[in-house]
C-alpha cells in the first residue's frame, strides 16, 4: 500500500485523499461509539493521508518549476 500512490496523477491523488479523509472521520466516529475491530487502522489511515499530502505537494512543486 505504501508505494501504490506513486503512479497516480494529481487529480487522482486529491480524490483519494478526500476519500481517505471521509473514511477517517467515519472511523473516528466508530471509535467513539466503540464498534472498532482494529484500532491500529486509525494510525494506518493517518499515515496514508500524510503520504498522499506529501505526494500532492511534490507534484504541485514540480508543476511550478
Amino acid at each position: 500500500m505504501k508505494n501504490s500512490f506513486k503512479n497516480l496523477t494529481l487529480p487522482e491523488l486529491v480524490a483519494k485523499r478526500e476519500e481517505l479523509n471521509r473514511k477517517f472521520m467515519e472511523f473516528r466516529f466508530q471509535m467513539v461509539v466503540g464498534h472498532v475491530e482494529n484500532p491500529l487502522q486509525k494510525r494506518n489511515m493517518r499515515r496514508q493521508i500524510a503520504r498522499l499530502n506529501t505526494l500532492i505537494c511534490q507534484q504541485e512543486k514540480a508543476a511550478k518549476a
